[in-house]
């Protein structure tokens, strides 16, 4: 295997349909006051025989947001990147590499590097030909996942993090054909609240950043009722601003509300990438639930994303399966409906330069989710 890092800088990043991975990204990050880096990747995978000819090099890139542990460290977050796949059997030993290369890059401050990574899991892989991988609910137990994912390594340190960051479960709708080619795709009973919103006469616009505020309040509401903890309203002031003009990979946010007779009832945060529309962020109120609102509000994004020149829509989050046990349960059925596909990524790992600053970090992170898990945090 052959691999080579540079920096560059975050404006220089290629575009992508992944929004986590674009110039607005970074500059929306930087406003935010986090460190950001850039690097371009090469990567020649070796021969499987020595008969073979040489596979060809693939290129890309990937953004890194820097984010303070204490006065003295900080570590490495790379949301959704990078893009180049390895295959199966080389995950972990191109992950490791990519790691060692970058330590001299990141500087000493550095006590760790977290992918949080877009590939498709190694064990989906494995169910991608098997006729029960509809009934998957998920991988394997933490300590095989890292059993797999160290093999061949050097150094057998890649570690699954304590939490994902991103969504490692999502759907995907390609929105390609027409409108009623899209509607046709979908559940019928998804068809049907479509329409009955609108026959109740719920109205989906696009906001503005006056209209933060109102969406900002319903946000909160929402994040308490699930028991997260909710960002400061200048992080979607900034998504809103921004758009990384003069970039090679800008974004386009947009604002969808949707109202009854004046009331919001739902509202999301929709980026729009040269080729992906994501729902980065949503809420919804408790009440009106008859109203079917947020149906109003998705199929408005599918329609939007489509008019923008999207290829597909990243409803940002799933369960893995279709079983009832999963805390998004409810959240899968209704996204599922809209007539995507799952997608399932590999999720966070990390790699630690200081062994200590990151198992002091990984510990108090653990205690973290378990306070969330039995609902004290």
């Amino acid at each position: 295997m052959k691999l080579h890092v540079a920096p560059k800088t975050t404006d220089q990043l290629i575009p992508t349909p992944i929004v986590h991975q674009t110039a607005f990204w970074g500059r929306v990050h930087r406003r935010l006051g986090f460190g950001t880096d850039a690097f371009d990747v090469a990567f020649r995978p070796a021969a499987h025989s020595e008969a073979a000819a040489p596979p060809a090099a693939e290129h890309g890139d990937f953004l890194v947001v820097r984010s303070p542990l204490s006065d003295e460290a900080d570590y490495a977050y790379v949301p959704f990147g990078p893009e180049i796949e390895p295959d199966a059997d080389s995950v972990g030993t191109f992950l490791e590499r990519l790691s060692r290369e970058l330590r001299p890059l990141l500087g000493s401050r550095c006590a760790f590097i977290r992918w949080d990574l877009p590939w498709t899991s190694v064990h989906a892989r494995d169910r991608e030909d098997d006729a029960s991988r509809d009934a998957w609910q998920g991988p394997p137990p933490t300590h095989l996942r890292e059993l797999r994912m160290n093999f061949g390594t050097l150094d057998h340190n890649l570690w699954k993090a304590p939490r994902d960051l991103l969504p490692p479960d999502t759907v995907l709708i390609d929105v390609d054909g027409t409108e009623d080619e899209l509607l046709a795709r979908m559940h019928h009973k998804t068809r049907y609240n479509i329409r009955l919103s609108q026959r109740r006469g719920v109205v989906v616009q696009e906001g503005t950043l006056a209209d933060l505020p109102a969406w900002y309040e319903l946000y909160v509401e929402t994040m308490r009722r699930n028991l997260i903890e909710p960002l400061p309203i200048a992080h979607f002031r900034t998504m809103l601003e921004e758009r990384a003009e003069g970039s090679a990979s800008p974004v386009v946010t947009r604002m969808l509300l949707a109202r009854h007779e004046g009331r919001l009832l739902a509202g999301m945060l929709l980026a729009l990438a040269p080729s992906r529309a994501t729902y980065l962020y949503g809420a919804s109120t408790r009440t009106h639930r008859d109203l079917m609102a947020s149906y109003a509000m998705q199929w408005a994004a599918i329609r939007l994303a489509k008019a923008h020149g999207c290829k597909d829509y990243d409803l940002f989050g799933a369960a893995p399966g279709n079983g009832n046990a999963h805390p998004l349960s409810g959240v899968h059925r209704f996204k599922i409906g809209f007539g995507g596909r799952l997608v399932h990524r590999e999720g966070c790992w990390d790699f630690p330069y200081d062994e200590t600053t990151y198992k002091g970090w990984r510990g108090m992170e653990e205690a973290h989710v378990l306070r969330r898990a039995i609902g004290r945090d």
